[in-house]
């Protein structure tokens, strides 16, 4: 069952004096975050009206409704903000890396099953997935649509097609 409320990003401090806070986005980046005009505290329980919100360096800085000075903004230093899933149109093949994990990982011309997705680590040119096996070994494989040939989210499956090797093979 997938979560309504994503995690977004965590507010990690201030900026200024008139309650601007520092928030580190957990997504694609800063710029997506600048999209919504409500997110969430407390795993979705608490909504929080977003004023006015911009990109700086690789940060995203926001304003909150009832939030006006440095020291109220201080309450919410470490404070995790969430995303109603129900406000995004992610485009085809575009998944959140929390609906990602937990994934139970097959091989698409086999059927074997190699373990469960666990991570999802960005890297710059494109995202790696951490499969760890049923003896907990991790392996990593590229994000890739070579390697990747299908996600059903429904099923909780993802298909692979792995590099050689990368499973300990004994051809």
């Amino acid at each position: 069952m997938q979560k309504k409320y994503l995690e977004a990003g965590k507010i990690v401090g201030t900026h200024g004096i008139k309650g601007e806070l520092r928030v580190q986005p957990w997504c694609d980046s800063a710029e997506f975050l600048t999209r919504f005009s409500t997110l969430y505290l407390e795993a979705g329980n608490a909504p929080v009206h977003v004023l006015s919100s911009r990109v700086h360096k690789e940060l995203l800085l926001m304003v909150l409704e009832g939030v006006d000075s440095v020291e109220k903004a201080d309450t919410y230093r470490n404070k995790v903000l969430y995303l109603d899933r129900n406000d995004v149109t992610l485009p085809d093949g575009r998944y959140f890396m929390q609906d990602l994990v937990g994934l139970d990982v097959y091989d698409a011309d086999t059927f074997l099953y190699y373990g469960t997705l666990t991570r999802v680590l960005r890297t710059g040119a494109n995202d790696v997935y951490q499969i760890t096996a049923q003896d907990h070994k991790n392996y990593l494989i590229p994000a890739v649509p070579e390697f990747i040939l299908g996600i059903d989210l429904e099923k909780g499956k993802m298909m692979i097609r792995p590099i050689k090797g990368i499973f300990d093979d004994e051809d």
